[in-house]
């Protein structure tokens, strides 16, 4: 086990809303920019948790498509929350599982004792990336921002069990957004599809190859882990589409001990585990003690899964 805790949360949802039938959907306003969604719930986040941001040893960015190439969002967060500070800031990108996979790393920090106090942000604005002539792509995703800090653990028996992660290149380009670094850069938008600098998606392909090898990647997982069903209070995967319910049937997560909430939400991208996480934490639906699973897919086509004692 590396050992670690959640000391505090913060999250930001935007209060603008669309439907698409009975889908409710979060999209960011106009005059609300990506980076103040992050810092807000970064903000939040220490206040939570009873810090200020002199006791923040590491700042990790875990957006799926960042506020700009250089610098990292991590070091933009942490200018807005100071502008002196010990911190070291970098970004961590899996995309949909950026969020997982920077627990991951933090829980290895703290475990070497490198650092004490770890600062997470997640979120995307993937609303404003969004090609209209993609209708399920279109009407699947919300915008959000969640902060979390980690620390090392006050107590034995809390922290990370087991973690995997793999990716399929195969898939590489089921989900992609082509434009705006080194293959296509922005002087030479003119010359470009205007689309591939738009989100684009090939939701059948990623679904097959999905449902081809997750059922052997979570046996793979629960087999390292040491765990059962019945061993975990709760599986908070990525909300990736409608789905969700039918591959969690696949692999055998139990109806009563999952979050599925695509209708109500959507697809967050980075935003999507941790926000479920902490609707979690605050409805008191898991506590001290519980193990809970983090997990989804990603573009990649990569699939993460991490396994944490509360």
């Amino acid at each position: 086990m590396r050992s670690c805790e959640i000391a505090g949360w913060g999250t930001v949802l935007p209060g603008r809303t669309v439907r698409f039938g009975d889908a409710v959907r979060y999209r960011i306003e106009d005059d609300v920019s990506h980076l103040d969604m992050l810092a807000g719930a970064a903000a939040r986040a220490l206040e939570h948790a009873g810090i200020t941001a002199d006791d923040v040893d590491l700042v990790l960015g875990a957006s799926a498509a960042g506020i700009q190439p250089i610098p990292c969002t991590a070091a933009l967060v942490w200018e807005r929350l100071t502008r002196a500070g010990h911190a070291a800031a970098f970004d961590v990108n899996s995309t949909c599982t950026s969020f997982v996979t920077a627990l991951d790393i933090a829980s290895r920090y703290l475990e070497d004792g490198d650092h004490g106090t770890v600062l997470i942000v997640a979120g995307d604005v993937g609303t404003r990336f969004l090609n209209p002539g993609q209708q399920e792509s279109f009407e699947l995703f919300s915008d959000a921002a969640v902060a979390v800090v980690l620390r090392r653990a006050a107590e034995p028996g809390r922290g990370v069990l087991e973690s995997l992660q793999q990716t399929w290149p195969a898939h590489a380009h089921d989900t992609e957004i082509r434009g705006g670094l080194s293959h296509a850069p922005a002087q030479r938008y003119a010359e470009q599809d205007p689309s591939d600098y738009l989100f684009d998606m090939d939701g059948r392909r990623a679904l097959l190859g999905m449902m081809r090898v997750l059922p052997e990647f979570f046996a793979r997982f629960l087999t390292r882990a040491g765990l059962s069903h019945e061993d975990i209070a709760l599986w908070v995967p990525h909300q990736a589409s409608a789905a969700l319910g039918p591959m969690l049937d696949r692999i055998g997560v139990p109806q009563d001990r999952r979050v599925d909430e695509v209708e109500a939400f959507g697809n967050m991208v980075s935003a999507s585990v941790p926000f479920m996480l902490v609707r979690a934490l605050e409805a008191q639906r898991i506590g001290r003690g519980d193990t809970v699973v983090l997990c989804g897919t990603a573009a990649g086509l990569t699939a993460n899964a991490l396994a944490l004692r509360l």
